[in-house]
C-alpha cells in the first residue's frame, strides 16, 4: 500500500513537473511572440509613421491651395464690395451736389460748347470782325451756381382791414 501511495505521489510530482514544464514553454513562448511583437511594430511603426508623414504633406498641399483660392475669391468679392460702396458714395456726393446747384463737369463743358458756338455767330453777324484773343481753356474746378433767393414772404394781412 505504501508502494502504491509512493506510485501515485510519484505521478503526481511527474504530472507537475510536466505540468509546469509545459507552463515555463508556453511562458517562453509567449515572452518570444512579445519581443517579435515588439520588433515588427517598431518595424511596422516606421513605416507607417513615414506614410503619416507622407499623407500630411499631401494634405497640407491641398488645404494650402484651398485656402489660397478661398483668399483669392473673398479679396475678389471685397474688391467688388468696395467698389459698389464707392459707386454708391459718388452717386450720393453727385445728387448732393447737384441739389446744392453746383454744376457737374458735363454741364461746365456744354456750358463751354455753347459759348463757343455763340461767338462763333456773334463774330459772323458782326461782319468777320477781328477775332479777339484765344479762348481760355475751362477752369479745372466747376463754378458753384448762385443758391436760388428765397421768395419774399408777404406781409400777414390785418384782421382790421
Amino acid at each position: 500500500m505504501v508502494k502504491k501511495l509512493v506510485v501515485k505521489k510519484l505521478k503526481a510530482i511527474s504530472e507537475d513537473s510536466q505540468l509546469s514544464a509545459t507552463i515555463r514553454e508556453s511562458a517562453q513562448q509567449i515572452w518570444l511572440a512579445g519581443l517579435g511583437a515588439f520588433a515588427k511594430a517598431q518595424q511596422e511603426g516606421n513605416k507607417v509613421f513615414d506614410a503619416l508623414i507622407r499623407e500630411g504633406e499631401a494634405i497640407q498641399k491641398k488645404t494650402r491651395k484651398v485656402t489660397e483660392d478661398r483668399v483669392t475669391e473673398m479679396a475678389a468679392k471685397a474688391t467688388g464690395t468696395w467698389d459698389k460702396l464707392e459707386q454708391v458714395f459718388e452717386n450720393r456726393v453727385a445728387r448732393s451736389l447737384n441739389s446744392l446747384g453746383v454744376p457737374t463737369k458735363a454741364d461746365v463743358e456744354q456750358l463751354a460748347k455753347r459759348v463757343a458756338e455763340l461767338k462763333a455767330e456773334v463774330e459772323k453777324l458782326n461782319g468777320g470782325a477781328p477775332k479777339a484773343a484765344k479762348a481760355k481753356p475751362v477752369a479745372a474746378k466747376p463754378v458753384r451756381r448762385a443758391a436760388p433767393k428765397a421768395a419774399p414772404k408777404a406781409a400777414p394781412k390785418s384782421a382790421a382791414t
